[in-house]
């Protein structure tokens, strides 16, 4: 993890139970934390009482977990590996959302090839979550 970078804490109450509760189920279902995996309590005094849960990232996660069908709304990254890049669409577009995807990779042709065939309202290479939240955007 980056000591620079920073995460806000969660919006309210009852999302950041629901963030640990996915948290606890993705545990149970044999997802292996990789690092986070909980509330932190920043050492700001300024920030004492917040909501805050470390940055998440969950491997040994399959495509019938919890944390892989359902949308988290909070700092949590599943790592799911593929083969092809035909399963990799395949499986992004297994869902009933559909509202944003990305693609991470050195390769560019690559990328806007898999782009082209996801099934979602935004897609994003590299990076996520650039557009501001005032402008309308809706599911693929």
């Amino acid at each position: 993890m980056n000591a620079d970078v920073k995460v806000g804490a969660t919006i309210c109450k009852m999302q950041y139970d629901k963030i640990l509760d996915y948290l606890d189920i993705a545990r149970k279902e044999g997802a292996e934390v990789l690092c986070g995996g909980g509330s932190v309590t920043p050492d700001d005094p300024d920030l004492a009482g917040g909501l805050y849960i470390a940055p998440t990232v969950l491997g040994n996660c399959t495509d019938d977990m919890t944390v892989v069908k359902e949308e988290i709304f909070g700092p949590v990254l599943s790592i799911l590996p593929f083969d092809t890049e035909e399963e990799a669409i395949q499986r992004a577009n297994d869902t009933k959302f559909g509202l944003a995807a990305a693609v991470c990779t050195q390769n560019m042709s690559r990328a806007y090839r898999v782009i082209s065939k996801l099934e979602a309202g935004s897609c994003n290479i590299n990076t996520y979550n650039l557009y501001p939240a005032v402008i309308p955007f809706g599911g693929f």
